[in-house]
């Protein structure tokens, strides 16, 4: 049996660990040829490590998504290695220092604005220009629920997510004829690497935050991934402009 990316060729970004990883892991799993980038080389390894023992194809491109240099020359590397681009799932982002709106520093927000919101459209330029010349693909950009609601003391973490969601909307209605659907997954309170630092830098607030979750645990990683390859296959051939929320219930509160 085949699987629902068979043949595909996907990128992710943000895949050296966390959400990026399982979708990378995820993609594969599904007959995807796989392009994991990071700007961290030893975590993209180990994912395309992983990918490699369980049988599938894949290799890394260390790229800083803020840059736009780089996210092009990513971009070129997957066509130079695979023909085309088919998914991308545009999910490198950072979490930040955890402040108020007036505690913020200009240099917090600059940085976090940078990469997940910056980085997200730097990535769709491209991945859309390649798109457009072969006649089709589908993008997945990882938003969160907090590109849904509000969140206290992240004002800019907030502020990207809440652009990456009308980012998503626009390009999804400027490409919809072009064969190119553009969606987002916002994923709720989630088990990973960056809401372990979250835990470690504020302990209150990360118990009260995993207190959200109305199924009573966190997300799984795996979850989210789950949802991303949804969106890229075929399944998901009439949707685009979605921001999906796999939260465990969190915003239907």
């Amino acid at each position: 049996m085949q699987g629902r990316l068979q043949g595909k060729a996907a990128l992710v970004t943000g895949g050296a660990s966390g959400i990026g990883r399982a979708a990378a892991l995820a993609f594969a799993r599904e007959g995807a040829k796989v392009v994991v980038s990071d700007v961290v080389v030893a975590g993209g390894e180990e994912t395309v490590a992983l990918i490699k023992a369980a049988g599938g194809e894949a290799f890394f491109v260390k790229a800083d998504v803020a840059k736009p240099a780089e996210v092009e020359a990513l971009i070129a590397s997957v066509v130079a290695a695979y023909g085309r681009l088919d998914c991308a799932l545009n999910n490198a982002g950072i979490e930040g220092v955890m402040a108020s709106t007036v505690d913020c520093t200009e240099e917090n927000w600059d940085r976090i604005i940078a990469v997940n919101l910056k980085g997200v459209w730097l990535c769709m330029k491209a991945e859309i220009a390649q798109m457009l010349k072969q006649g089709g693909g589908a993008i997945v950009n990882t938003a969160s629920v907090a590109g849904l609601v509000g969140f206290a003391g992240l004002p800019a973490y907030v502020a990207s997510k809440h652009g990456v969601v009308g980012l998503t909307k626009t390009a999804a209605l400027e490409y919809a004829k072009s064969g190119i659907r553009i969606n987002a997954v916002c994923p709720g309170v989630i088990q990973t690497p960056m809401l372990e630092r979250l835990f470690q830098s504020n302990p209150q607030a990360g118990e009260t935050i995993a207190a959200l979750e109305p199924v009573g645990r966190l997300g799984k990683p795996e979850e989210i991934a789950e949802a991303a390859v949804w969106l890229c296959s075929d399944a998901a051939s009439f949707v685009t402009g979605l921001p999906m929320a796999v939260d465990g219930g969190l915003i239907a509160q």
